[in-house]
């Protein structure tokens, strides 16, 4: 059966009540066809998850919904084994108090510190070092960082292409990760282009993947660091100073976000993510999206990712090239699936940003 979990949004709710919805989960799970695996809950946002192995999210609802009527505001289908990666269990906690009435109680908060880590596509990274200087710088990158993790209590989600997804407990735990990893590769760091992106919060949300919204920002503020930088979203800061954490004095390394800035990425970034194929998509579009005139739009790019908002398309489109063309795509086909205009535009920017044709990167597997 498939697994799904929950998140209940309960003002003012404490660990011995989320344990008490959870008993009368499990007197009545059977009912139907469920069975209730753990629950997290978060006394200080006001939220419990409930992880269940149930038919369907209508079985769901009912079982909830009659065990104590505390119905679910949202319910994400998911992989057990990537629950375990970001949280470190699927089941309950072994260190657990017990109450009378064999309650168990265990304040255990989903909220989680996602570090996400990127560098430069390999074929290209292979094309400017050559293969040997490349794999061996990657080797070192991949060493290092599991190395780091590991001393920093951090567990490595999933490896997509050559980018980390790390999830931690606590602030001081990513952000000493993030710095240790960017020191100890220093020049190699340079010479692969890493960038990393901090960002903080709960496994369900909006999205349909567990802590999407919070890896898709830690994405986006990678996407808006220089080399050897690690960007930190707005929440990150205000848990770090709640922590009563030193300030963090090497501005070279560390960049925080405002909120202004952070919303502005987040809709610019989400704009552009849902319209780059267009090939109408021009400045005017992102102007009327984000209700900013012409020069306000600029100033705000060029800013913050030094780049005019005619570059940052191109520069988003050929990101994905980089991506199509590795798969059954031909160059003509990935040239329109981008939104160029015709295939000679699209090799022409290819080649001056890239320094390579795609024919010749298509030739160049890892």
């Amino acid at each position: 059966m498939p697994i799904f979990m929950d998140r209940h949004i309960v003002p003012g709710i404490e660990a011995k009540h989320a344990a008490e919805a959870h008993r009368e989960d499990l007197k009545i799970q059977d009912e139907y066809g469920c069975r209730c695996m753990t629950y997290w809950v978060d006394e200080e946002r006001g939220s419990a998850f409930c992880l269940i192995d149930a038919p369907n999210e209508e079985a769901v609802r009912k079982m909830h919904n009659k065990a104590h009527g505390l119905m679910p505001h949202e319910i994400l289908q998911v992989n057990s084994n990537i629950v375990e990666a970001f949280l470190g269990r699927i089941a309950d906690p072994k260190d657990t108090s017990t109450l009378s009435e064999n309650l168990k109680v265990f304040n255990d908060p989903a909220f989680r510190i996602i570090l996400m880590a990127e560098t430069s596509n390999v074929r290209l990274l292979q094309h400017d070092l050559g293969k040997d200087k490349a794999n061996r710088l990657m080797t070192l990158y991949y060493e290092i960082m599991r190395n780091e993790l590991a001393n920093h209590e951090g567990r490595e989600v999933e490896l997509k292409g050559h980018n980390f997804v790390i999830s931690f407990v606590s602030v001081s735990q990513a952000l000493g990760c993030a710095a240790a990893v960017q020191k100890r590769m220093h020049v190699a760091g340079e010479l692969i282009n890493l960038r990393m992106g901090v960002n903080a919060g709960m496994p369900v949300e909006k999205s349909k993947e567990l802590f999407g919204d919070t890896i898709k920002m830690a994405k986006y503020l990678g996407a808006f660091a220089n080399q050897n930088q690690i960007v930190m979203a707005s929440i990150i800061k205000e848990i770090y100073k709640d922590d009563g954490q030193k300030s963090l004095d090497d501005k070279n390394l560390f960049k925080w976000v405002d909120p202004k800035d952070e919303n502005f990425i987040q809709l610019l970034m989400d704009f552009l993510s849902q319209n780059w194929m267009n090939p109408d998509l021009g400045v005017s579009d992102f102007c009327q999206e984000l209700s900013m005139s012409k020069s306000k739009l600029y100033r705000k790019c060029t800013s913050l990712a030094e780049m005019s908002p005619n570059e940052l398309i191109r520069e988003y489109r050929l990101q994905k090239s980089l991506e199509l063309l590795t798969t059954d795509r031909n160059i003509t086909q990935t040239t329109f699936d981008c939104g160029f205009g015709s295939p000679s535009y699209f090799t022409k920017c290819f080649q001056q940003r890239f320094g390579l044709s795609p024919m010749s990167y298509l030739k160049n597997p890892e």
